[in-house]
């Protein structure tokens, strides 16, 4: 299938691609259009938002500081911390909060991420958004489990993370970024300033929702900018992709040393390092992050000591279904570990216990829905856009789709009623309960 059909399936305008191999971009590719209504077109040099990819830029930023004796990956982080205190209660009695847990999302904090403003609102202050105080229009940032004791993802925590970097380094954290890390990487298309300036505009994708309609103001702002915040292009995260496999061999080191990259790539809890999902594979590994704001999906791949790596960016929030078959297609052309097909066998489907399963859900917070037609089921979810996504049995209760790697596994109470079902994605797997 050639990629413009499955761009029209998944009804994604713009897509851009970067590719890495043998430790170098190898080729750039843009397809579509960045805004429909113009018909402008999606170019290598289009901007889009990275999204929560932006967290692992930070992180490196973060972690230069470290290794600049300008801030402590352990003990306190509010001695690191001066305008603003994280509020202390029962769950800091015992163990404090520190900077290796914030970029680690095992801090405890709260905030799983935000929802940006549309242009022309205003923009609360990174105090106003760590304490919820408005115009912020997100939950104020608290501890509400012990840190250290579990893995939960906290944009709240790289706002946090956000004021130590500005108050260790003494600058704006926007002009902090682009010193420390965008110009020593060559990033001349990246920017953290929110809002976008208005020279940046015209190279901007516009964001569009899963219908196709258009983010109201074009895109969302994001002043939450370390956990969400930056513009940038496919070709100057492949730079970072590059940078961090350069740097773990010990080839260069223009952010980090081999030493504080090894820190970056080593999982604490969960299958995360210091800014990236980092996993374990013999040879090599892998690091990568992917992002999903209003209207923007996006993901960055990249391997250690192998020298491959790829960044794919999209202008809508369909955006991740078909991410993931363009890193399967890559994944079989460059012979990568990972992302491999996988064959599955369904059997015939039954009209009756689908209509048992059918309802809407809870998932994650968010409206998901199953619909029955007969013999066929599908899954539908905001999570993962507008479009449904057909359901294969595998057996009574367990059920595969073939647009994403998920599996759908119903849940019954004791008499036998379908209350819920657990998502399957990956190695993670979400609990969802039935409200109709």
């Amino acid at each position: 299938m050639a990629l413009t059909e499955r761009m029209a399936f998944y009804q994604v305008p713009g897509v851009s691609i970067a590719l890495i191999n043998r430790g170098r971009i190898e080729w750039t590719r843009a397809y579509g259009v960045a805004d429909i209504a113009s018909q402008r077109p999606a170019t290598t040099t289009t901007l889009f938002q990275a999204a929560s990819i932006s967290k692992a830029v930070s992180a490196m930023g973060a972690l230069r500081l470290v290794e600049q004796d300008k801030l402590s990956l352990d003990g306190d982080a509010n001695r690191q911390l001066v305008s603003w205190k994280i509020p202390q209660n029962e769950f800091t009695r015992d163990k404090a909060v520190s900077l290796r847990m914030l970029l680690n999302h095992s801090a405890g904090t709260t905030v799983h991420g935000f929802k940006g403003y549309a242009l022309g609102q205003e923009l609360p202050t990174l105090l106003q958004v760590l304490d919820g105080a408005a115009p912020a229009n997100s939950e104020p940032v608290r501890v509400d489990l012990a840190p250290g004791s579990a893995w939960r993802y906290s944009g709240g925590g790289y706002s946090i993370v956000q004021l130590m970097m500005s108050e260790a380094s003494g600058q704006p954290f926007d002009q902090y970024m682009k010193a420390a890390v965008l110009d020593p990487l060559g990033m001349v298309q990246s920017s953290f300033v929110a809002p976008l300036p208005r020279t940046w505009r015209d190279l901007a994708a516009t964001a569009y929702d899963g219908n196709g309609k258009t983010v109201a103001g074009q895109w969302h702002n994001y002043p939450e900018s370390a956990a969400a915040g930056l513009w940038t292009t496919p070709s100057d995260l492949a730079r970072v992709v590059i940078e961090v496999q350069q740097a773990e061999a010990d080839k260069s080191g223009k952010i980090l040393s081999r030493s504080m990259t090894s820190t970056m790539l080593t999982r604490g809890l969960g299958e995360y390092g210091l800014g990236f999902f980092v996993e374990d594979l013999g040879d090599r590994t892998s690091f990568s992050h992917s992002g999903g704001s209003e209207g923007f999906r996006s993901q960055l791949y990249g391997y250690t000591r192998s020298g491959q790596g790829v960044v794919v960016m999209t202008n809508s929030d369909n955006g991740a279904a078909l991410i993931d078959e363009v890193l399967f297609s890559v994944a079989a052309e460059y012979g990568w570990a990972e992302f491999h097909v996988i064959k599955k066998t369904a059997i015939a489907g039954d009209a009756d216990a689908n209509k048992q399963l059918a309802g809407d859900y809870q998932l994650v917070n968010l409206p998901a829905h199953i619909v029955a037609e007969g013999e066929r089921l599908y899954f539908q979810s905001e999570l993962f856009g507008a479009k449904r996504m057909e359901l294969f049995p595998e057996s009574k209760t367990a059920f595969f789709m073939t647009v994403q790697d998920m599996a759908v596994r119903s849940e019954r109470s004791g008499d036998g009623a379908i209350v819920g079902f657990s998502l399957v994605r990956g190695a993670n797997t979400y609990p969802a309960t039935k409200t109709r």
